[in-house]
């Protein structure tokens, strides 16, 4: 996998997450303030995709993980 799909895995897992945790009808609500995770991982991608600025790809660089390709290639 490259780069670019785990951030998509990792930014859809936290998002998931915290609608878990911050939707009122879920059955694991602990708070509305867990909904502020789901708006920072947003205006988080929606800055990434301007600048190209994000900050979980260095972490992947250092660990190795390869870069290129497109998440939607096979």
């Amino acid at each position: 996998m490259t780069i670019e799909r785990y951030i998509r895995i990792l930014a859809g897992s936290v998002v998931l997450l915290s609608l878990a945790l911050g939707v009122e009808a879920s059955p694991l609500f602990l708070g509305k303030w867990w909904l502020a995770v789901t708006a920072f991982v947003g205006l988080n991608l929606l800055q990434s995709g301007f600048t190209g600025f994000c900050p979980p790809s260095f972490l992947l660089r250092r660990l190795g993980v390869r870069e290129g390709g497109t998440a939607c290639t096979r």
